[in-house]
């Protein structure tokens, strides 16, 4: 048993090698992908608290300006006081300090480092209508999961957890055994929240099922509203007021700018929110000002509250800092691994080389 454990766990890390290590490395990324992306674009996102924010509106006029006068789409706005907001324009984002109403400069339309890094890891940089990427690496970390379960089975005999050696053979395989044991748990979290991401659509309906519970309006494809044009709009600065009153503690993110036929559909997020992205929604008449649809993630259903726990755990925002850098350590163990692992394999293949 333990030479046909052995040989499954060689054959599925030569097989899925690449992909791991694909994983390994931009996973470690992509745990600090905010603070890296407001880093390499510090001119654009850092501001000096001054007060209160100006208005949407008046951040608006300057940024249309500032663009020879496109019409303005949305705005996002930070839950950091040294953070800029940004204004969005027919896909250029301009950054404006929201204290002093200056316009930061502009960011351009199309994928940056971290948005392909991103997609690197998603989907391989592959798209097309059947999402062939996001198959293969999803499939990769089933074979990460099936490579954790079989090394622990491999390990369990020796039970290493020090390098006791400086060089040679015996060196890498207490560094395998190592870096193995100390990042099995993690790693282990990494590859099922993985899995369920990767395969969405076939997991979110048995968790659904599972916590008796369905999918409400962030969760769905958004209903349509109607609304009668031929009043004055109510204007974004207006609607984010309504939506502080609609969900109160919740800190409105983002608020597009609706055509004359559309709604304010505007994402926000509790202090408690695990996950940077707004897990709340509320969906208000541009024109009357009424609330048409409101889902806070503190009401929201119990299969959206472990979908979004799951994809927390993956990334590491669950415990915030602590838990990203504990995930990027643990995806750069499984470089470490498949590196020792392929190094083992090698040397133990090279003397029967020779003697050929």
């Amino acid at each position: 048993m333990r030479a046909l454990i052995l040989q499954l766990h060689l054959i599925v890390a030569l097989a899925a090698g690449a992909f791991l290590a694909v994983f390994g490395i931009t996973g470690s990324i992509m745990a600090f992908e905010p603070e890296l992306d407001h880093l390499f674009h510090a001119r654009l996102s850092y501001v000096s608290p001054r007060g209160t924010p100006k208005p949407l509106a008046e951040l608006g006029s300057a940024a249309a300006s500032a663009m020879h006068g496109e019409r303005v789409t949305g705005y996002l706005l930070s839950v950091s006081p040294g953070l800029s907001y940004q204004v969005a324009l027919r896909g250029h984002s301009v950054f404006v300090d929201q204290y002093t109403g200056e316009v930061l400069g502009v960011r351009e339309p199309g994928p940056d480092f971290l948005a392909r890094v991103h997609q690197l890891h998603l989907r391989l940089l592959i798209q097309n209508p059947s999402d062939t990427g996001k198959a293969i690496m999803t499939w990769a970390g089933a074979g990460l999961l099936v490579l954790l379960l079989s090394g622990l089975y491999l390990w369990w005999p020796l039970k290493r957890f020090t390098i006791r050696s400086r060089g040679g053979r015996r060196f890498w395989f207490d560094i395998h055994n190592a870096a193995g044991i100390f990042s099995f748990v993690f790693l282990l979290a990494l590859a099922a929240t993985g899995i369920l991401i990767g395969f969405d659509d076939r997991f979110a309906p048995l968790i659904y099922k599972l916590t008796r519970s369905a999918p409400q309006l962030m969760y769905t494809r958004p209903p349509s509203f109607e609304v009668n044009p031929g009043t004055k709009p109510i204007g974004p600065d207006r609607a984010i007021e309504i939506a502080r009153a609609t969900l109160p503690g919740a800190s409105p993110i983002s608020v597009n700018v609706p055509s004359s036929t559309g709604v304010y559909s505007i994402s926000a997020r509790y202090p408690e929110d695990l996950t940077p992205g707004g897990r709340s929604r509320i969906v208000i008449d541009q024109y009357s000002g009424a609330v048409l649809a409101a889902e806070g993630s503190r009401t929201a259903p119990a299969g959206s509250r472990t979908i979004t726990l799951n994809r927390a755990i993956h990334t590491g925002d669950v415990f915030g800092m602590p838990s990203k850098i504990v995930m990027s350590l643990a995806s750069m163990a499984v470089v470490v691994q498949l590196v020792s692992g392929l190094l083992l394999w090698w040397r133990k293949r090279r003397p029967v080389r020779e003697g050929r």
